[in-house]
């Protein structure tokens, strides 16, 4: 079924086109792209049509339009069963912006400096427990340092049997939410423990029932004064004095577990990728490492003056953006990109295929960190973090954590990808990860 109104796209049935945009997506974007141009309509299994558009023109049609237009938690409802039907992902309107206005604070730069005291600790120890002279699987190294920081920085637990149980739990959870077949309302089916999605109910379950635990510890009168994310939105009040309950607590908890735990990692690992296999990369970076430092051990004052690392890392979500793209959902008619779209559908700006416009970047395939040297980018053209009044809370969070691990490892081991490795990008959940978990094997600098 065609819609005049919409931009054309592939005619193929949508459970095809779905299963598609699932296992292969970026053949699927690119090869809409080349057919289509700018913009085209894709039709889901699940949820409303899609019209993706690639042209910063368009992007900015789409990221300064009014929040009251496109909505952009109806567009991601998919995602409530992972977090929950508070999460801020899953807002509009009114009550978006109050849970912004709450969770901001804990992101603010100031706090950037505390918290890389503890990614330090965190990557440091990391290192100390990788195998010396055989391969390893480094998005799974990357996705421990980001779960213990996560679980430190954001939930506030620290090492001892509170944070082991619990880290247990939180790994399982994330492990069954990679599989993107879960995100079909069709198979979340609870017929008993037994049941896929059975398990998986009760495993949030747990999940919850250790968080409330944390929370009620903060509630207390005589509770310690904390810096954790999770201490400062307890303490946190709106605009009428009201606090967030615990069912949001909860479910921003979990929003901000898997938007930083996966997430950050993937980005950790790509960045590296592109380290190891990129020629003079490496050099510079060590010889700014030395420059910045002194000669002594990286700490987290001299992560903000490391540009060219940082450049690394943007040029990187450049090429190797996690997620594809990001939704809003149009509650009336509206213009976008010379579009008159109707009512009723979701609009993506394509973030892979923006990223790699050979009329916005010069040579777009190369990776060339020295593109964000000295420059800000415009926000139509590069947007690994969405756009607009929903762009991601935690972006400076994750830059800075991004530096501060790497940092630390690039100073401490040499690594290198293990002989034959070609690297693909699979599809985990909602991102995109390089394959095999990016095998690689380490050997130890000398002191």
């Amino acid at each position: 079924m065609t819609d005049d109104r919409l931009p054309p796209g592939p005619s193929a049935p949508a459970l095809v086109q779905g299963l598609r945009f699932a296992f292969r997506p970026v053949r699927l974007l690119e090869d809409c792209a080349s057919r289509y141009g700018d913009a085209f309509t894709l039709h889901m299994p699940v949820g409303p049509t899609f019209v993706f558009f690639s042209a910063p023109s368009a992007v900015r049609d789409i990221f300064t339009a009014p929040d009251d237009d496109l909505h952009g938690g109806e567009a991601t409802e998919i995602l409530r069963p992972l977090v929950g039907p508070n999460s801020i992902l899953l807002l509009d309107g009114a009550r978006h912006e109050r849970a912004r206005r709450l969770m901001m604070p804990p992101f603010h730069g100031e706090r950037m400096i505390a918290y890389g005291e503890v990614m330090l600790a965190v990557a440091g120890a990391a290192l100390e427990r990788w195998p010396s002279g055989r391969a390893f699987r480094l998005q799974d190294e990357m996705q421990r340092i980001t779960l213990d920081v996560i679980m430190r920085t954001v939930f506030g637990v620290e090492e001892g049997a509170a944070m082991a149980a619990l880290r247990e739990k939180l790994v399982r959870y994330v492990a069954v939410t990679m599989n993107p077949i879960w995100l079909w309302p069709r198979l979340q089916i609870d017929v008993g423990r037994w049941s896929p999605w059975g398990r998986f109910v009760r495993l949030r379950q747990d999940v919850y029932a250790a968080l409330r635990v944390e929370i009620a510890r903060r509630r207390r009168p005589d509770a310690p004064a904390r810096d954790d994310v999770l201490s400062l939105l307890v303490a946190a009040r709106d605009e009428h004095g009201e606090p967030m309950r615990d069912e949001e607590l909860l479910d921003e908890m979990m929003t901000l577990l898997l938007a930083g735990h996966e997430t950050t990692a993937t980005a950790l690992s790509w960045t590296l990728y592109r380290i190891l296999s990129t020629p003079g990369v490496l050099a510079r970076i060590r010889a700014e490492l030395a420059a910045v430092s002194g000669g002594t051990a990286i700490s987290a004052e001299h992560v903000g003056r490391l540009e060219y690392l940082d450049a690394t890392i943007k040029e990187t979500m450049r090429l190797n953006p996690i997620l594809p793209d990001v939704g809003r959902y149009l509650t009336r008619p509206f213009t976008i990109g010379g579009w008159d779209l109707p009512a009723g559908v979701a609009v993506a700006p394509a973030i892979y295929l923006t990223h790699r416009r050979a009329d916005v970047w010069e040579e777009p395939l190369r990776f060339a960190p020295e593109r964000f040297l000295g420059r800000r980018p415009n926000p139509y053209e590069f947007y690994p973090f969405g756009g607009g009044v929903r762009r991601c809370l935690g972006m400076a969070f994750a830059l800075y954590e991004m530096k501060v691990v790497l940092a630390e490892v690039l100073s401490r081991v040499e690594l290198s990808m293990v002989p034959g490795y070609r690297v693909r990008l699979v599809r985990r959940s909602i991102t995109f990860a390089p394959s095999e978990g990016m095998p690689v094997v380490m050997q130890r600098r000398a002191a």
